[in-house]
Protein backbone atom coordinates (compact mmCIF):
# COMPACT_ATOMS: atom_id res chain seq x y z
CA UNK A 1 0.00 0.00 0.00
CA UNK A 2 1.17 3.23 -0.90
CA UNK A 3 0.90 6.46 0.83
CA UNK A 4 -1.52 8.76 -0.12
CA UNK A 5 -0.93 11.18 -3.20
CA UNK A 6 0.39 14.84 -2.75
CA UNK A 7 -0.84 17.74 -5.54
CA UNK A 8 1.48 18.95 -7.63
CA UNK A 9 1.12 21.02 -11.04
CA UNK A 10 -0.27 18.57 -13.74
CA UNK A 11 2.19 19.79 -15.85
CA UNK A 12 5.67 18.24 -13.87
CA UNK A 13 6.77 14.61 -15.05
CA UNK A 14 5.77 11.34 -13.25
CA UNK A 15 7.95 10.37 -10.80
CA UNK A 16 9.19 6.78 -10.07
CA UNK A 17 8.29 5.01 -6.78
CA UNK A 18 8.89 1.27 -7.66
CA UNK A 19 11.66 0.07 -8.81
CA UNK A 20 12.01 -2.80 -11.31
CA UNK A 21 13.57 -5.47 -9.48
CA UNK A 22 10.98 -4.91 -6.27
CA UNK A 23 8.02 -4.81 -8.78
CA UNK A 24 9.36 -8.34 -10.54
CA UNK A 25 9.17 -9.60 -6.97
CA UNK A 26 5.84 -8.20 -6.01
CA UNK A 27 3.96 -10.08 -9.13
CA UNK A 28 6.12 -13.22 -8.68
CA UNK A 29 4.34 -13.26 -5.17
CA UNK A 30 1.23 -13.24 -6.89
CA UNK A 31 1.51 -15.93 -9.75
CA UNK A 32 3.36 -18.32 -7.56
CA UNK A 33 1.02 -18.80 -4.30
CA UNK A 34 -1.89 -19.82 -6.36
CA UNK A 35 0.37 -22.12 -8.38
CA UNK A 36 1.76 -23.85 -5.02
CA UNK A 37 -2.35 -23.83 -4.05
CA UNK A 38 -2.90 -25.42 -7.22
CA UNK A 39 -0.09 -27.37 -6.87
CA UNK A 40 -1.26 -28.51 -3.60
CA UNK A 41 -4.58 -29.29 -4.25
CA UNK A 42 -3.78 -31.46 -7.90
CA UNK A 43 -1.14 -33.53 -5.63
CA UNK A 44 1.90 -32.27 -8.06
CA UNK A 45 3.93 -32.54 -5.81
CA UNK A 46 7.23 -32.69 -7.48
CA UNK A 47 6.11 -29.28 -9.29
CA UNK A 48 5.03 -27.52 -5.88
CA UNK A 49 8.30 -28.76 -4.41
CA UNK A 50 10.23 -26.88 -6.88
CA UNK A 51 7.71 -23.89 -7.00
CA UNK A 52 8.27 -23.34 -3.27
CA UNK A 53 12.11 -23.44 -3.68
CA UNK A 54 11.70 -20.29 -6.17
CA UNK A 55 9.16 -18.54 -3.90
CA UNK A 56 12.34 -19.34 -1.35
CA UNK A 57 14.70 -17.74 -3.55
CA UNK A 58 12.34 -14.35 -4.04
CA UNK A 59 11.31 -14.14 -0.22
CA UNK A 60 15.57 -13.95 0.46
CA UNK A 61 16.30 -11.22 -2.62
CA UNK A 62 12.97 -9.49 -0.68
CA UNK A 63 14.43 -9.45 2.34
CA UNK A 64 18.34 -8.53 1.17
CA UNK A 65 16.38 -6.03 -1.22
CA UNK A 66 14.97 -4.30 1.86
CA UNK A 67 18.55 -3.11 3.06
CA UNK A 68 20.35 -2.94 -0.63
CA UNK A 69 17.50 -1.76 -2.35
CA UNK A 70 16.76 1.68 -3.03
CA UNK A 71 14.48 4.05 -0.45
CA UNK A 72 11.25 2.76 -0.99
CA UNK A 73 12.61 -1.26 -1.17
CA UNK A 74 14.19 -0.48 2.36
CA UNK A 75 12.92 -1.19 5.53
CA UNK A 76 14.34 0.98 7.12
CA UNK A 77 11.63 3.94 4.92
CA UNK A 78 8.67 2.19 5.43
CA UNK A 79 8.19 -0.05 9.00
CA UNK A 80 7.29 3.10 11.47
CA UNK A 81 6.61 2.86 15.16
CA UNK A 82 3.43 2.92 17.16
CA UNK A 83 2.36 6.70 17.26
CA UNK A 84 3.34 7.07 13.52
CA UNK A 85 1.18 4.54 12.73
CA UNK A 86 -1.60 5.48 14.95
CA UNK A 87 -1.50 9.08 13.84
CA UNK A 88 -1.96 7.62 10.15
CA UNK A 89 -5.13 5.95 10.73
CA UNK A 90 -6.45 9.28 12.80
CA UNK A 91 -5.93 11.40 9.73
CA UNK A 92 -2.38 13.32 11.66
CA UNK A 93 0.63 11.91 9.45
CA UNK A 94 2.42 14.58 9.77
CA UNK A 95 4.29 13.16 6.26
CA UNK A 96 1.05 12.22 4.47
CA UNK A 97 1.58 14.83 1.63
CA UNK A 98 5.24 14.07 0.96
CA UNK A 99 6.25 10.62 1.43
CA UNK A 100 6.21 8.11 -1.50
CA UNK A 101 6.06 4.08 -0.71
CA UNK A 102 4.24 2.26 1.68
CA UNK A 103 2.28 4.42 4.23
CA UNK A 104 2.76 3.19 7.88
CA UNK A 105 0.03 0.47 8.32
CA UNK A 106 0.72 -0.45 4.30
CA UNK A 107 4.44 -0.93 5.86
CA UNK A 108 3.35 -3.22 8.51
CA UNK A 109 1.50 -5.47 6.26
CA UNK A 110 3.96 -6.23 3.54
CA UNK A 111 6.45 -7.37 6.61
CA UNK A 112 4.00 -9.66 7.85
CA UNK A 113 2.95 -10.83 4.60
CA UNK A 114 6.89 -11.53 3.87
CA UNK A 115 7.25 -13.34 7.39
CA UNK A 116 3.80 -14.85 6.91
CA UNK A 117 5.06 -16.67 3.23
CA UNK A 118 8.43 -17.01 4.99
CA UNK A 119 6.89 -18.97 7.61
CA UNK A 120 5.32 -20.98 4.96
CA UNK A 121 7.86 -21.64 2.99
CA UNK A 122 9.56 -22.48 6.42
CA UNK A 123 7.67 -24.92 6.88
CA UNK A 124 7.22 -26.49 3.68
CA UNK A 125 11.18 -27.38 3.66
CA UNK A 126 10.80 -29.83 6.18
CA UNK A 127 7.44 -31.25 5.63
CA UNK A 128 6.36 -34.60 4.30
CA UNK A 129 6.52 -38.16 4.47
CA UNK A 130 9.04 -40.55 3.16
CA UNK A 131 6.86 -42.86 3.01
CA UNK A 132 4.63 -41.54 0.29
CA UNK A 133 7.73 -40.37 -1.67
CA UNK A 134 7.84 -36.77 -1.56
CA UNK A 135 9.42 -34.55 1.02
CA UNK A 136 10.56 -30.85 1.71
CA UNK A 137 14.86 -30.45 1.07
CA UNK A 138 15.43 -30.58 4.48
CA UNK A 139 13.05 -33.51 5.66
CA UNK A 140 15.66 -35.32 6.51
CA UNK A 141 17.04 -33.12 9.50
CA UNK A 142 13.55 -33.67 11.78
CA UNK A 143 11.98 -37.15 12.87
CA UNK A 144 8.71 -38.51 11.43
CA UNK A 145 6.93 -37.51 13.74
CA UNK A 146 7.88 -33.94 13.69
CA UNK A 147 7.86 -33.58 10.13
CA UNK A 148 3.86 -34.86 10.29
CA UNK A 149 3.25 -31.73 12.80
CA UNK A 150 5.21 -29.65 10.45
CA UNK A 151 2.95 -30.93 7.74
CA UNK A 152 -0.25 -30.12 9.49
CA UNK A 153 1.32 -26.51 10.24
CA UNK A 154 1.79 -25.82 7.00
CA UNK A 155 -1.74 -27.15 5.58
CA UNK A 156 -3.33 -24.68 8.22
CA UNK A 157 -1.04 -21.92 8.12
CA UNK A 158 -1.29 -21.05 4.11
CA UNK A 159 -4.75 -20.18 5.57
CA UNK A 160 -3.05 -17.02 7.30
CA UNK A 161 -1.03 -16.08 4.27
CA UNK A 162 -4.79 -16.17 2.37
CA UNK A 163 -6.31 -14.37 4.83
CA UNK A 164 -3.49 -11.67 4.94
CA UNK A 165 -3.48 -11.33 1.08
CA UNK A 166 -7.39 -10.82 1.35
CA UNK A 167 -6.55 -8.18 3.54
CA UNK A 168 -4.09 -6.49 1.12
CA UNK A 169 -6.59 -6.46 -1.77
CA UNK A 170 -9.49 -4.99 0.26
CA UNK A 171 -6.97 -2.05 1.16
CA UNK A 172 -6.15 -1.52 -2.49
CA UNK A 173 -9.35 -2.06 -3.29
CA UNK A 174 -10.24 0.59 -0.66
CA UNK A 175 -8.14 3.04 -1.86
CA UNK A 176 -9.06 3.13 -5.30
CA UNK A 177 -12.74 3.60 -4.22
CA UNK A 178 -11.53 6.60 -2.54
CA UNK A 179 -9.11 7.53 -5.70
CA UNK A 180 -6.24 7.05 -4.61
CA UNK A 181 -4.68 3.88 -7.55
CA UNK A 182 -1.84 1.83 -5.84
CA UNK A 183 -2.09 -0.26 -8.48
CA UNK A 184 -0.81 1.52 -11.61
CA UNK A 185 2.20 2.19 -9.82
CA UNK A 186 2.93 -1.46 -9.19
CA UNK A 187 2.71 -1.40 -12.88
CA UNK A 188 4.60 0.89 -14.04
CA UNK A 189 7.09 2.08 -11.60
CA UNK A 190 5.64 6.07 -11.21
CA UNK A 191 3.18 7.93 -9.80
CA UNK A 192 1.48 11.28 -10.41
CA UNK A 193 4.13 14.08 -9.22
CA UNK A 194 4.63 15.21 -5.51
CA UNK A 195 5.40 18.77 -4.28
CA UNK A 196 8.94 18.46 -3.60
CA UNK A 197 9.72 14.88 -3.79
CA UNK A 198 12.08 13.40 -6.83
CA UNK A 199 11.19 9.98 -6.86
CA UNK A 200 13.27 7.17 -6.06
CA UNK A 201 16.67 7.32 -8.74
CA UNK A 202 18.57 5.17 -10.41
CA UNK A 203 18.25 1.21 -9.72
CA UNK A 204 21.67 0.13 -7.72
CA UNK A 205 22.23 -2.93 -10.19
CA UNK A 206 24.94 -3.84 -8.86
CA UNK A 207 23.77 -4.26 -5.03
CA UNK A 208 20.96 -6.02 -7.00
CA UNK A 209 22.73 -8.02 -8.98
CA UNK A 210 24.57 -9.12 -5.50
CA UNK A 211 21.03 -9.89 -4.02
CA UNK A 212 20.23 -11.95 -6.73
CA UNK A 213 22.87 -14.25 -6.45
CA UNK A 214 22.80 -14.18 -3.00
CA UNK A 215 19.44 -15.53 -3.14
CA UNK A 216 19.68 -17.96 -5.95
CA UNK A 217 22.28 -19.05 -4.07
CA UNK A 218 21.05 -19.76 -0.66
CA UNK A 219 18.09 -21.50 -2.69
CA UNK A 220 20.19 -24.12 -4.00
CA UNK A 221 22.22 -24.59 -1.12
CA UNK A 222 18.58 -25.60 0.67
CA UNK A 223 17.24 -27.48 -2.29
CA UNK A 224 20.37 -29.83 -2.19
CA UNK A 225 19.62 -30.36 1.66
CA UNK A 226 21.51 -27.38 3.34
CA UNK A 227 24.80 -29.77 2.87
CA UNK A 228 27.86 -28.32 5.29
CA UNK A 229 29.43 -25.43 3.91
CA UNK A 230 32.71 -27.01 5.00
Amino acid sequence: MNAPRGTSPATEPDIRVWDPLLRATHWSFALLIPAMWWTAENSKWALHKRLGLVLLGILVFRVLWGFLGPQTARFASFVDGPRTVMAYLRGEWADAATRIGHSPLGGWSTVALIAAMLAQVGMGLFAGDPYDGMTGPLNPLVGVLTADTITEWHETFFWVVAGLIGLHLAAITWYAVKGDDLLSPMVSGDRPPVAGVTGIGPLPWLRGLLALVLAAGFALWVAYGAPPLT
